[in-house]
């Protein structure tokens, strides 16, 4: 919990990139917050910022003017230790590819975060079955992501992301490559982790994505045009 509850705030944030002598604008003058419990959609079509922009927010990039604070505090000039250490602490990420280990099993893929941040083996093994648990999953923990359908990766990819219990979760085009029937479902899932009071974030492109969300921001072009 944070003085003004914005786990995220942005202030007049630009982002530029350089080709040869020119430098592209791609993010002009970004202004929002993220308020803790908030179900935000970030829409727009593509090259209209929306990786950028995310890739600022979850502290993987910087910007190249405007101020960015989280949780009350100006990360913008944070070293890369730094970075790292909130994106480790308090950031999740789900993103369209699922990026899970091929070799790992399921509960492999889940546990890996707890790996990271050295929570001892005992603990590890109990937040994985709690977590697989509660994602319908458990019956799936040995399996490899090729021996599960993608529904199913993707749950895994949130169940992972959400382990250690981030203060905000980051979701880029989730159901990007899930057909109609199991983007219901993953929807479903964010419904219910809204309803839970978790902070979620949805790069979007579908406008039934954004719509299940409680606050929509549109890209155009680099700004917010609404």
């Amino acid at each position: 919990m944070t003085s003004t509850n914005n786990i995220i705030e942005t202030r007049s944030l630009c982002k530029s990139y350089t080709l040869g002598k020119e430098k592209v604008p791609v993010l002009k003058d970004i202004s929002l917050s993220v308020r803790q419990g908030d179900y935000l959609a970030i829409m727009g079509q593509s090259g209209a910022g929306k990786s950028t922009l995310l890739n600022i927010l979850g502290c993987l990039d910087r910007p190249t003017s405007g101020d960015y604070l989280f949780k009350d505090r100006s990360v913008t000039t944070f070293s890369p230790s730094q970075l790292a250490d909130i994106r480790n602490r308090e950031i999740g990420f789900v993103f369209q590819n699922f990026n899970l280990l091929p070799k790992l099993t399921v509960a492999g893929n889940v546990e890996l975060p707890l790996i990271y941040g050295n929570i001892p083996g005992r603990r590890r093994k109990k937040l994985v079955e709690e977590t697989l648990t509660r994602f319908g999953l458990w019956d799936r923990r040995k399996h490899r992501p090729n021996e599960i359908s993608g529904g199913q990766k993707q749950r895994v990819a949130i169940a992972r992301a959400l382990i250690k219990k981030p203060s905000i979760l980051f979701a880029d085009e989730p159901t990007g490559n899930l057909d109609s029937h199991t983007t219901g479902e993953i929807l479903a899932v964010f419904d219910e982790l809204s309803g839970e009071g978790h902070t979620i974030v949805v790069i979007t492109h579908e406008n039934s994505v954004a719509e299940r969300a409680r606050r929509q921001v549109r890209l155009v072009d680099g700004r917010i045009e609404s």
